[in-house]
């Protein structure tokens, strides 16, 4: 499915819980001095303007990543803030990165970054933002990049999945894949984002997760008021597989900010 655009939902309270962590986990892995693979199956246009008419339409930037940072939740040295501050120096106030920026602003020169994006508009906007930074992004079926590219190289790394989740099919299909790209690439990163609606649908693909019984597994979900009325988007899920060291820590501290909201 093509119709999905971000621009409307970029920085919203799912969006924070999705980056903070995956801000915290790339921060973990440049602590040791080899080099890792960064892929992404569903990359978007990785640059957002928050004063746009789209996000202005539905608010949820400023329910989100405004808030939250009025509240003080990500102090300047947090990762997370870092990639924010670099962004916003480059492209000024109201830019917001999209997780291949963030990915981008933290990892480092001998780091590869893969980036998947199959709606063409979106891919376009996402080659040019990414002219700054030496990744790379193709106009790909992204969970079939993530089999025909794993294991990569360098071995050593992280692949985010994000699909819009537009259809059923989406939550059905994903944990044979994930299964499948695990055994190929035992010793990746996998995290996987999904959407918590109110009527639960995540919840079948979270038990064929877990019945992986693969290794590091690590579940964190987050709960938060609707954007508006009607909006049936009431939490963020990640399901992360050979979760890096330190990454709980954060995860309970997001689970305590966000049960003040």
């Amino acid at each position: 499915m093509l119709s999905y655009q971000h621009q409307y939902h970029a920085g919203n309270l799912a969006d924070v819980h999705k980056h903070a962590l995956l801000a915290t986990m790339l921060d973990r892995l440049v602590q040791k001095d080899k080099p890792l693979t960064y892929m992404e199956t569903h990359a978007g246009r990785g640059l957002y303007d928050l004063g746009s008419a789209e996000a202005r339409k539905t608010g949820e930037a400023e329910a989100g990543i405004a808030r939250v940072e009025g509240l003080g939740w990500f102090a300047g040295e947090h990762p997370y803030a870092r990639a924010l501050a670099a962004v916003r120096d480059r492209h000024g106030a109201d830019a917001y990165p999209g997780s291949p920026l963030i990915a981008s602003e933290l990892l480092r020169p001998e780091d590869r970054i893969l980036l998947a994006e199959l709606h063409p508009q979106e891919q376009a906007a996402l080659a040019e933002a990414l002219l700054p930074y030496a990744a790379h992004s193709r106009k790909v079926d992204g969970l079939a990049m993530a089999i025909a590219q794993t294991p990569p190289e360098p071995r050593r790394g992280l692949m985010l999945i994000d699909p819009s989740y537009e259809v059923k099919a989406d939550y059905e299909a994903l944990p044979a894949l994930i299964g499948q790209i695990h055994r190929k690439w035992n010793v990746g990163i996998l995290a996987l984002w999904y959407p918590i609606l109110a009527d639960g649908r995540h919840r079948q693909m979270l038990a064929d997760l877990r019945s992986l019984k693969a290794s590091k597994e690590m579940v964190h979900e987050v709960r938060f008021p609707p954007a508006r009325a009607g909006h049936g988007m009431v939490g963020s899920g990640l399901y992360i597989l050979n979760t890096p060291y330190g990454t709980e820590d954060e995860a309970k501290r997001l689970s305590a900010l966000y049960a003040r909201l």
